[in-house]
């Protein structure tokens, strides 16, 4: 089975308290958009001792131990409970790691649904949503896939009405790795004036008035090439440019595709596509 976990990016990020956990309290909207991984989940028979899960991986260099990626983490948090027969994976990485587009997040539940499929387990989507948020604050988003305002950590959902399938996006990552503890160390947390919820509701051209990430300041701040991203998106006439979660990548949203002059973003990778409103994609 071959499935394409999808990245999200934040329209607008609030950071609202920090909690007595030592995590902080956001609101925000996660959006799907197409840029996506590849992942291959099949059964096989190994001898009885080996790991239940063969886990390996190309493209984008993963860093770390490999019983640490989440995708194993998913594997074995269903494997507690179903007992699973042993498999092979192989994740094709397309999504920039440490660019704030969710992209671990997206492959650990991709994998979850695909074992739910592949092993026909008839995990509820509100279960799946329940396993998904023992992995991380924004993995549960990529059960349904679908447009939401996040708060709390970001792991509480309440679903929105917002397409912007007719919209272009074109994303930007300048291959800065953003420690998110240290970017969160650097804001100050307060409530916005402006409700999200409300201001979501406007014509996307007026977002850039009252819908901000709050990391930007910071971020910004000691790496002003990014800054510089947004402020090029919008010459080239975007109607809303913002930073996705606590960095490093950049998208701008405009009303009609772009053609982007070569080396425009030199060394930096670029990602340009329709952005969509759509359950996972699976094939």
């Amino acid at each position: 089975m071959i499935v394409f976990p999808n990245a999200k990016i934040n329209i607008g990020l609030n950071i609202i308290e920090k909690r007595s956990d030592g995590f902080h309290n956001i609101e925000s909207i996660f959006y799907p958009i197409g840029l996506c991984d590849i992942l291959e989940v099949v059964k096989n028979n190994l001898p009885s001792g080996e790991s239940k899960i063969n886990f390996s991986s190309s493209g984008i260099l993963i860093p770390g131990n490999t019983q640490e990626n989440l995708c194993v983490k998913a594997f074995y948090l269903l494997d507690k409970i179903y007992t699973l027969s042993s498999v092979n994976v192989h994740l094709h990485k397309i999504i920039p790691i440490g660019a704030g587009l969710g992209g671990g997040s997206s492959d650990a539940v991709f994998l979850m649904k695909a074992l739910n499929e592949l092993f026909d387990l008839k995990i509820s989507e509100k279960e799946m949503q329940q396993f998904a948020t023992q992995l991380g604050s924004d993995c549960s988003f990529f059960v349904k896939n679908e447009p939401v305002f996040a708060e709390q950590k970001g792991e509480v959902h309440t679903d929105i009405s917002l397409d912007l399938s007719n919209f272009y996006c074109v994303l930007v990552y300048p291959k800065i790795h953003i420690n998110t503890a240290f970017a969160y160390s650097e804001t100050i947390p307060k409530k916005n004036i402006f409700e999200l919820r409300k201001e979501i509701l406007n014509p996307v051209k007026e977002w850039k008035k009252n819908i901000f990430n709050d990391f930007e300041s910071s971020v910004f701040k000691n790496h002003t090439e990014i800054k510089s991203i947004k402020e090029k998106l919008y010459e080239l006439g975007a109607s809303y440019v913002s930073m996705s979660g606590s960095g490093s990548a950049v998208y701008g949203i405009f009303e009609k595709k772009i053609i982007l002059k070569k080396n425009i973003f030199q060394n930096c990778f670029l990602w340009e596509g329709n952005l969509f409103r759509s359950k996972s994609q699976q094939e």
